[in-house]
């Protein structure tokens, strides 16, 4: 059997089934399955039909070299067999997957854990640049304190904003 990666930075959609089929196939010790799919949203901060489009950028190597890593983190902080991290880049449209997070383990509670960790560790340190297309023009996202916050709950500083 073929081994996937664990992260993939791509511009065309995934399939979460196939994905985490894929994934479970790995291991037979699996006795839990954690994921996380985001969306990309039509509103930023509480103003809906605000974003018709969202272009994610990233660096090339840097940006799976810093996931590979975060997965290294999650691989020793949390007993976990595998993760796998797909994240989109290009222009998304509202309702589109960016973002698919899966985590095994023998056990739900590491692998809920572990999911949660990477997608806070994602949202905070992973190289990636967000423009949003409104009503009034295009604008670079910020990081935001909540961001930060979520990571520190982990042990973890971060001043992103």
């Amino acid at each position: 059997m073929k081994k996937i990666p664990r992260v993939s930075i791509q511009t065309f959609d995934f399939n979460v089934a196939e994905e985490i089929a894929a994934l479970r196939a790995q291991d037979p010790r699996v006795g839990a399955v954690c994921s996380f799919i985001g969306t990309v949203r039509d509103h930023t901060q509480g103003e809906p039909g605000h974003i018709s489009s969202m272009e994610l950028e990233h660096y090339p190597g840097m940006t799976e070299k810093s996931i590979e890593q975060m997965i290294d983190a999650a691989m020793t902080r949390f007993d976990i067999y595998a993760a796998r991290v797909i994240h989109r880049v290009g222009l998304l449209m509202p309702l589109d997957q960016i973002v698919l997070v899966a985590v095994t383990s023998a056990h739900r509670g590491e692998s809920f854990q572990a999911c949660e960790f990477l997608m806070d560790y994602l949202k905070t340190q992973a190289p990636f640049w967000k423009k949003e297309q409104t009503p009034k023009g295009s604008h670079w996202v910020d990081a935001r304190v909540s961001d930060d916050a979520a990571l520190a709950k982990w042990g973890i500083q971060a001043s992103n904003v």
